[in-house]
């Protein structure tokens, strides 16, 4: 069985990982540290981003669609309120999932740890506002 998804949301969601993402780089923010311990050219000539942004928007609805169906069983299971189903959902598969892993991969690849708390701090910025997106609009007949 799937479960109830508002496909509004969803998008909206989605929408929110790039504007997120677009203010936590930019240059002012973290994008200058960020790209210094990433080791990446910010100026590089000739790159575009295009396809890295292709990718981000698919991965940032994946990841939203299924932040959105494990907080609608989530909150079937546990009952409570749908807003706190989806925040305990999403930071639960944040720090099982991703920060576990950026961390893992990170310590193989011998990045430095402040690069590794930079990007797992934010997914998790992210996740909880795909989660609160999702949370205050959830799909019909739930709650």
């Amino acid at each position: 069985m799937v479960p109830e998804i508002n496909y509004w949301a969803v998008l909206l969601a989605t929408a929110s990982s790039m504007a997120v993402g677009a203010i936590w780089y930019a240059r002012g923010v973290f994008g200058t540290r960020w790209a210094k311990l990433a080791n990446v050219d910010m100026d590089r000539p000739g790159a575009s981003a295009v396809m890295p942004l292709v990718l981000t928007v698919l991965v940032s609805f994946v990841t939203a669609w299924v932040l959105a169906g494990a907080s609608t069983i989530a909150w079937h299971f546990y009952g409570g309120g749908y807003l706190v189903a989806a925040l305990l959902t999403g930071v639960i598969l944040w720090a099982g999932f991703t920060a576990a892993r950026f961390i893992t991969h990170d310590a193989f690849e011998g990045r430095p740890s402040s690069l590794t708390v930079l990007n797992i701090a934010h997914e998790l910025v992210t996740i909880v506002v795909m989660a609160v997106i999702i949370g205050v609009w959830p799909p019909a007949g739930t709650v």
